[in-house]
């Protein structure tokens, strides 16, 4: 963590035009357990760049970093020279007020070094890493400068250099919208361009071959990378552009008002953390904390007003057509007499909340109409929903309501109600939103991932927090770590959800939900709404289902993490429902998590245990493909027995051809316990472990 002299081991792989100005400009920093280091350096031409290796392996090799192009300004991040730098360390362990697990090591070390233009203007800036066990983060700082008050970015140049053409897992780099199939190709055959029309997107916008993140990678040697951003704010969302040629990613920062305007940013500012995780098995991205430990700590407090939960909602019958939001239909699903009936379902099956969707005047209008200002408010239900009346029923059956904020991609007219939307919700006690933004962005020209609509999710946040109201955000700007900052930032979609089985042209295969916990679920929380039954859903939709087996269905309350966890379907499929008991008993908040093995888009096992709590809960899944295997149950506690409640797949169980097919049986175990796993394709297994009193 000090300068070093030049390393001629690391400079036989640096490229003649990317060689050290001199053996004085070479900086080394090393995780705390030196299983990272990472070796900064200026080129020849004077621009910062590092070289990150794991070990004697490279993982990235010498990659620039630190350029910016300004409108009305010359580009920085040449000409440049070290004007000082120093190193630091750091550890601490925090507490998550909910979350996959109730504690968080934060170790690294840091390099700052600052730099400064040789050559008039003579601009400054710094480059800080942080070097953790699993990873990178690093991010520029601008501070106040002469002659240098404000500035418009139109291009952050920060690279990737790869060293191969490893296999990647992406979706487009899509400004508008995340909710794309993901795809599974060499670096080299990404092809983005390919993916710009889809007849089930209400808003997508394409401009590059480059790819959302977070991106995940396994290399030829196996290691896994994942490539992403931390603490988002007052900045454009960054996606990765492909430059085959070189074998790197680049920068490409979502645009504004025109495409070549990313960010207006006032001196003195700092970007987001830019970030990659690395290691040896795939399952090990998914327990990193990585990008949280990137974010400030909690500036809320106490948050216990929320309470992690699971819910049901009048939402599922809409997209199956049995219902609509709108009430000219004459199918109106948000009637206080439906309400009443999904929350004496959700009393007597110990499920917490009920989301109501459809309830506010204006869905005659929300979608599909290019002037959507003004078309909903947020106070006014519709005259067959009588909000105080289906709150104090709830109340009275221990069913809180969660409140539901459609924008219809209007957050002008959002933020003109925000105060008195959520002050409503105070007054009624709700302390959870869902909030939407279905549709392209008025203003035109605003995209859902850039500059001004990262601020506008921050605003809501905010504004949130004041009426100790928590946001699950759909059609997001993705999660980039902020709920450690802001807890009451509790899930998003931010991905292709349930809800595309009901209607999409090509629904989400099988592999679709063991490609996510190792992309998506990187970022944070998800709000996928599993637990549907009708699989077929023939009544409704003939043509559409759901490419699971019941019990991968199940597993999926363990697998795909969120303090809030819809059980999706329509109260009568539940009912009768043997299955249906795990979904009643398993915890939405974790005190630990135990990743059991996995590889991307292929199969997955995880196990947790409830927060203040002894039960445990399992879930494993997998893709096409059938498997079988054992699990050693060593996370459990060494002086307990148990009782393990198995929910597996029956004999000939099949995502297509026969997903109903479920066994469920019961056995003591303890932490010695091999427990068998047998997984038809496209099936799952949920296990729920409860101590045994002695």
């Amino acid at each position: 963590m000090k300068p070093y002299a030049l390393i001629c081991a690391t400079l036989a792989i640096v490229c003649l035009a990317c060689q050290p100005q001199s053996s004085e400009e070479n900086w080394e920093v090393t995780s705390p357990e030196e299983t990272l280091s990472l070796h900064f350096m200026l080129t020849q031409k004077g621009a910062p760049a590092y070289i990150l290796k794991r070990g004697d392996i490279v993982v990235l090799d010498t990659s620039v970093v630190g350029g910016f192009s300004f409108r009305d300004q010359p580009d920085l991040g040449e000409g440049l020279s070290v004007t000082s730098s120093r190193t630091n360390s750091f550890s601490e362990t925090w507490d998550m007020p909910w979350g996959e697990q109730r504690t968080v090591d934060n170790s690294y070390n840091e390099l700052a070094v600052d730099l400064r233009e040789t050559q008039e203007p003579g601009r400054s800036f710094t480059i800080t890493f942080r070097v953790f066990e699993d990873g990178i983060g690093f991010r520029y700082a601008f501070p106040e400068q002469e002659g240098l008050e404000e500035v418009v970015i139109t291009d952050e140049h920060t690279h990737f250099a790869l060293t191969g053409d490893h296999t990647t897992w992406w979706i487009p780099g899509d400004w508008d919208i995340y909710e794309h199939l993901y795809n599974t190709t060499a670096f080299t055959d990404i092809d983005a361009i390919s993916k710009r029309d889809h007849p089930n997107l209400a808003q997508t916008y394409i401009p590059e071959n480059a790819v959302n993140t977070p991106v995940t990678m396994r290399t030829a040697d196996g290691l896994h990378l994942s490539f992403h951003e931390a603490a988002l704010y007052d900045y454009a969302g960054m996606t990765l552009k492909v430059d085959a040629d070189n074998m790197q990613w680049v920068s490409e920062l979502v645009g504004g008002p025109d495409d070549d305007t990313k960010a207006f940013k006032t001196l003195p500012f700092e970007t987001p953390w830019r970030t990659v995780q690395v290691a040896e098995k795939a399952t090990d991205l998914i327990a990193s904390k990585l990008i949280l430990n990137l974010n400030e700590p909690n500036q809320l407090g106490d948050v216990s007003w929320f309470t992690p939960t699971k819910y049901m909602g009048i939402w599922w019958e809409m997209h199956l057509g049995k219902s609509t939001w709108d009430m000219a239909s004459g199918k109106h699903g948000a009637t206080t007499e439906n309400a009443k009936r999904y929350i004496d379902f959700c009393a007597e099956n110990g499920i917490g909340a009920l989301l109501v969707e459809g309830w506010n005047t204006g869905w005659e209008r929300w979608i599909g109409f290019p002037d959507r200002e003004g078309v909903f408010d947020f106070v006014t239900p519709y005259a067959d929903y009588d909000i105080q009346e289906v709150v104090a029923y709830g109340k009275e059956k221990g069913v809180n309501i969660i409140m539901h904020h459609e924008t219809s991609a209007a957050p002008r007219t959002y933020e003109q109600q925000l105060d008195t939307a959520f002050a409503l919700c105070e007054s009624l006690g709700i302390h959870a939103v869902k909030t939407g933004y279905v549709g392209p962005i008025i203003p035109e020209g605003i995209r859902h991932h850039g500059q001004w609509m990262v601020n506008h999710y921050q605003k809501v946040v905010e504004t949130a927090a004041k009426h100790q109201v928590a946001v699950n955000a759909h059609e997001p700007i993705k999660a980039t770590g902020k709920r450690r900052t802001w807890p009451n930032i509790i899930a998003r979609e931010g991905l292709r959800g349930q809800e595309f089985n009901a209607w999409s042209v090509d629904m989400n295969p099988p592999e679709h939900t063991l490609i996510v916990p190792f992309t998506r679920m990187l970022g944070g929380p998800i709000d996928f709404t599993p637990g549907i039954f009708n699989i077929k859903f023939d009544e409704y939709k003939p043509d559409n289902q759901v490419n699971t087996t019941l019990a991968k269905q199940l597993s999926l309350y363990v697998l795909l993490y969120s303090p809030v966890q819809m059980a999706a379907d329509l109260p009568e499929h539940y009912e009768g429902q043997p299955a249906f008991q795990f979904i009643r008993d398993v915890a939405v908040d974790w005190d630990e998590s135990v990743m059991l093995n996995g590889e991307v888009g292929d199969y997955l096992t995880i196990a947790r245990k409830e927060r203040d709590g002894d039960r445990w809960f399992l879930g494993s899944a997998t893709d096409e493909e059938g498997r079988s295997f054992s699990v050693t149950l060593d996370f459990l506690d060494p002086d307990k027995t148990y009782k393990a409640t198995t929910y597996c797949d029956g004999k000939d169980a099949h995502w297509n051809d026969n997903p109903l097919a479920i066994d469920i049986k019961e056995q003591v175990v303890d932490a010695t316990t091999e427990l068998p796993i047998v997984l038809a394709p496209g099936g799952g297994a949920a296990v729920s472990f409860v101590p045994v009193d002695e």
